[in-house]
């Protein structure tokens, strides 16, 4: 049976964004996905890879951005995205009952997530869904300084084609974060994890990311919780 959605309203400074709440029984963990620059939190891709997750017994809360929720293009500058992470994540602490609290994101969901944390924001740990580590065909230019202050664990799950984040430079920088940070590539994948010559809707390909990171969060369960 599907785990009941709940919507819920959360404030960001006088501002509401909205958010979708999720809990199956006795869940290893809890979640919290925030969206893509692109695509809000009701794209195909979040709503797949979370439903998958309740499915494996992971309990998910995404939300939307204020500019999103406005309706406009452009992405919140860091702070508004970073008070707007501390208010989902409060929110999801609230329904907690005591399982670890998890920060994840797609790209700019992910990478406002991490700057969240480097700036004391808890979090059990942290989990990139193509993390943009640098500008398509800038490879210079990387958005790493944060990331070697970051002491919880990290998955970074990315495709091999994907442009933000080319060669090697991803396995040099988890290297450098240490044995913390753990990067899985997706054979194939370019930026939305499609697979070229491999066909399926953002749903399905959200929720085939879903298994490992279920696993990796079980692997940071603390003792008598993991499944």
């Amino acid at each position: 049976m599907p785990v009941v959605e709940e919507a819920l309203s959360i404030d960001v400074d006088g501002t509401a964004v909205s958010a979708v709440y999720a809990r199956p029984d006795h869940p290893v963990a809890t979640l919290v996905l925030a969206h893509g620059a692109g695509a809000g939190m009701d794209h195909p891709f979040m709503t797949g890879f979370t439903a998958a997750l309740n499915d494996d017994g992971v309990a998910t809360l995404r939300f939307n951005f204020p500019y999103r929720e406005a309706g406009r293009k452009f992405p919140d500058r860091p702070p508004v995205a970073i008070a707007t992470w501390r208010g989902a994540m409060a929110a999801a602490r609230e329904r907690s009952t005591g399982e670890p609290v998890w920060a994840a994101g797609k790209s700019f969901g992910g990478r406002m997530a991490s700057m969240a944390v480097a700036e004391g924001m808890p979090a059990a740990g942290l989990v990139y869904l193509g993390y943009p580590l640098h500008p398509p065909g800038k490879p210079e230019k990387l958005r790493d300084e944060h990331l070697y202050g970051v002491s919880v664990p990290m998955l970074f799950l990315q495709g091999t084609r994907d442009t933000f984040a080319t060669g090697n430079l991803l396995d040099t920088v988890a290297a450098r974060i240490g044995p913390s940070a753990e990067v899985q590539w997706v054979e194939g994948g370019d930026h939305s994890f499609a697979v070229a010559g491999r066909k399926r809707p953002a749903d399905q390909i959200g929720a085939g990311l879903a298994e490992p990171v279920a696993r990796f969060l079980r692997s940071h369960a603390p003792e008598g919780t993991g499944k």
